[in-house]
């Protein structure tokens, strides 16, 4: 064993599982005491996390969101305890593939990575130092590298094959992910995206798309039933309506979506799309949006500023971001992240529904925008469409350390936001998942200041009218003319 390894101590599944299958024997209706009591139990950053997780205003929404991931582990669990494979997938892989298989489970690394940094003590920093520590170059991306330097210590679980479908829309996931597959000795499975989006590209990415899914019933051991996978895409369907229901609730002003609420919609579509779990969760998540109008109760009532983050945002400190803007009247609109456009699938034959899943992988967060032909030109054409139809006022970029495609283009980016959208864009650079890179406290610092300096500055000059709680104000709509950033 690789010396450093026991920094690592048990592997981060099998510390994160436990913590959230507890949550299977808490109420729905937890007091403010019982919450008090339970936080008492938990560590330092547990306990930071479950604050904000579990706050008033979306606490049935926070606990059942943890139920759901716990249940998306669970069955991956049972699916390897009764013989089936356990397939590591990237974030830009769409799940609903995977559900439609009954001896199979997928396993997203991304969000393993995420829940070691919301739930353990320490979060993910002893498994990224041991993945550095193997010799593997500092600048790979934390979102991935966290859980697979877990598994690199062998006292994780250890995937039956991994599935890639980042190349070109996420290089640094490649390579890591490629490493662990070649260290280990599992097989993997490529989904290649061409890198031009004419009929002749989309052609090649569903062949390409329709060729991973034979690789993968060959390796399970089971033939796609057509009437599963019409029973996974009608719940998917529903997921995309509930999304779009999300989106244009969004456009009230003040927002009345909790800023956090944009997390829990991509880590549903990146885990329990086209699930009963997945369905629910979004459900209540507009139930409440819908309660929070009526009550007059919204998160930034005083709103200041209505942000779209271009690219991620930051997971290591929840109360210091997502509540720390709701409390300072700044609204979170959204990240890169939650641009994945979902389409209705045609569900009259497994024909029209392969076809549908392949659009759904095309349009996947990243794949969409960097793996584009033209990166600046199609991360700009849905950063642009989003900022008008969600009523941003400014723009925020978070320079990930590792994300150099992104970094190469992001001035001409900032300028055509500025020329198209007519709105600021503040740059930040910090790791998402790495507190000790930039603190939370110089992050606050700066949003602060560009908010105060400019955002605000800009919004008296212009003497924007102030609308009404609960009103899509006329100065945030997009033109008539526009079309839709899928289209």
């Amino acid at each position: 064993m690789v010396k450093g390894v026991e920094s690592a101590q048990a592997g981060l599944l099998n510390r994160v599982f436990p913590l959230l299958d507890l949550t299977k024997t808490l109420p729905d209706n937890l007091s403010d005491e019982e919450v008090e009591g339970l936080l008492r139990l938990l560590p330092c950053d547990t306990a930071r996390s479950m604050t904000s997780l579990l706050r008033p205003r979306y606490r049935k929404e926070g606990l059942f969101f943890f139920k759901m991931t716990s249940a998306w582990l669970d069955k991956a669990r049972r699916v390897r305890e009764r013989g089936g494979k356990i397939l590591l997938v990237p974030f830009n892989f769409p799940p609903e593939i995977i559900h439609c298989f009954h001896n199979a489970a997928a396993i997203t690394s991304e969000v393993l990575s995420t829940l070691a940094v919301v739930a353990l003590e320490g979060q993910g920093e002893p498994y990224w130092d041991f993945a550095i520590s193997l010799g593997l170059p500092d600048h790979l991306c934390s979102a991935n590298t966290i859980e697979l330097g877990s598994i690199l210590t062998e006292r994780d679980f250890r995937p039956d094959a991994i599935i890639q479908s980042a190349p070109g829309g996420c290089d640094v996931n490649s390579k890591v992910h490629e490493f662990v597959s070649s260290y280990l000795n599992i097989p993997q499975f490529f989904l290649e995206k061409p890198p031009y989006s004419t009929s002749r590209g989309r052609s090649i990415y569903s062949g390409n798309f329709r060729r991973l899914v034979e690789e993968i019933q060959q390796f399970v051991g089971e033939k796609l039933e057509e009437e599963r996978v019409r029973e996974v895409m009608d719940k998917a369907n529903r997921c995309t309506e509930l999304y779009y229901e999300l989106w244009d609730l969004h456009k009230f002003v003040p927002c009345p979506v909790p800023n956090i609420f944009a997390l829990f919609l991509y880590a549903t579509r990146f885990t329990m799309w086209g699930t009963d779990l997945g369905v629910r969760n979004l459900e209540m998540m507009v139930k409440r949006v819908r309660e929070i109008m009526e009550s007059n109760d919204y998160p930034a009532r005083e709103e200041r500023a209505r942000t779209l983050w271009i690219y991620l945002g930051y997971f290591f400190d929840f109360p210091g971001f997502f509540d720390w803007m709701e409390e300072r009247g700044i609204s979170y609109l959204g990240d890169g992240l939650d641009l994945c456009f979902p389409s209705p699938v045609d569900t009259s034959s497994l024909d029209s529904m392969l076809e549908g899943m392949a659009e759904a992988a095309w349009n996947m967060p990243m794949t969409r925008q960097v793996g584009g032909d033209t990166m600046w030109s199609r991360w700009l054409d849905d950063v642009i469409y989003a900022a008008r139809d969600l009523g941003a006022n400014c723009a925020v970029y978070c320079g990930h350390h590792s994300c150099k495609q992104t970094w190469s283009v992001f001035s001409t980016v900032r300028n055509e936001i500025q020329k198209r959208a007519g709105i600021p864009t503040l740059c930040l650079q910090g790791d998402s998942w790495i507190r000790r890179m930039t603190p939370m406290t110089v992050l606050q610092e700066e949003i602060s200041s560009f908010v105060d300096n400019v955002v605000n500055r800009r919004r008296r000059q212009k003497k924007y009218p102030v609308p009404s709680a609960g009103v899509a104000s006329e100065h945030y709509k997009w033109s008539e003319g526009a079309t839709r950033g899928n289209e």
